[in-house]
């Protein structure tokens, strides 16, 4: 071979290992500029903390030690890393006196991240003085970051994340059904459609998609509101409780999330990871149970099937994406 032919077959590789190179760095560079771009968000779900001041718990819940639980709860939740916001899904309290609230609150002061809360029929009573007015006053005192003049809202926990709270509590007549009213619903609709870029979290008591079958329990006019989520293409987490279970449900780009009680075995809340990227949405979602063991074995007595609330494996803890649209 001529030396000027090896020259030439040397330059050729030379310039194939640099175009190659320069291929690599730019797909690394690409890949690192997608991964960079997403944003995370998380937050903790607890819900149905049932809190009583009294000593005897229920035929199953273990409303006598819910102090103890939710200082557990809490002790958890200020362990982990990076939690942006804590939310309640109702029934705080088991008995709706201002007592009750009273002596709930001060528990609160001691979570490092700011709190929220939707009611549930716990909290408040026909006719009663513990009304939502009264209810959001006292809560208001403990928590100078709830500054909302009506029983449901919204914020902005973060860009690109709006988090809307509904109140689904009928307050007419003694009920365990909810319902959320046209003029909520309206409300609902018009803050979705003001955030088409969004990832919406929404989190109520009463759920839209049931855990379980429980006519008594169930939200009334869950159908008009399950028609105004399918308008929108946002990535949409639906935060529930009120059931006291586990359950995972993804219809196409919404997600809905019953979260167990922590009174009722298996005694835990969950932790919610939510990450942006520029193609998809994906939701890791984990339950946290309590580590008060002997509690925890006291309830689980007091049911009838621990299957029932605490749901099958995937209900529990999942990984979930959504695709955008």
């Amino acid at each position: 071979m001529s030396k000027r032919r090896r020259k030439k077959e040397s330059a050729m590789t030379t310039f194939k290992n640099w175009s190659v190179s320069i291929l690599l760095a730019a797909a690394m560079f690409f890949g690192l500029q997608c991964y960079s771009s997403a944003t995370s968000l998380k937050f903790a779900q607890v819900s149905d903390a049932h809190f009583y001041t009294g000593e005897n718990n229920t035929t199953y819940k273990m409303i006598g030690r819910s102090g103890e639980l939710l200082d557990d709860a809490i002790e958890q939740i200020n362990e982990t890393p990076n939690v942006s916001f804590v939310m309640f899904t109702g029934d705080l309290i088991d008995k709706p006196f201002e007592k009750e609230l009273s002596a709930f609150l001060p528990y609160t002061k001691k979570l490092n991240a700011p709190w929220y809360f939707a009611f549930g029929n716990h909290d408040t009573m026909v006719g009663g003085y513990l009304n939502p007015k009264v209810y959001m006053e006292l809560v208001n005192k403990y928590n100078k970051n709830y500054e909302f003049k009506k029983s449901y809202y919204s914020f902005i926990p973060q860009k690109g994340y709006k988090a809307i709270v509904l109140d689904s509590i009928i307050r007419e007549r003694l009920t365990s059904n909810g319902r959320i009213g046209d003029e909520q619903l309206a409300w609902l609709d018009n803050e979705i459609k003001n955030s088409p870029k969004d990832i919406i979290l929404i989190f109520m008591h009463v759920p839209v998609v049931e855990p379980f079958n429980s006519p008594n329990h169930r939200l009334e006019d869950a159908d008009k509101m399950e028609k105004i989520l399918n308008k929108y293409k946002n990535p949409i987490g639906v935060f529930q409780g009120h059931y006291h279970a586990a359950k995972i449900t993804q219809k196409d780009n919404v997600l809905y999330v019953s979260c167990p009680s922590m009174v009722t075995f298996p005694n835990a809340f969950r932790i919610v990871t939510v990450t942006n990227y520029k193609n998809k949405v994906v939701f890791n979602i984990e339950e946290k149970e309590t580590r008060l063991k002997n509690i925890q074995k006291l309830a689980k007595l007091l049911i009838f099937s621990s299957d029932f609330y605490t749901g099958g494996e995937d209900d529990r803890n999942a990984t979930i994406t959504i695709k955008k649209r």
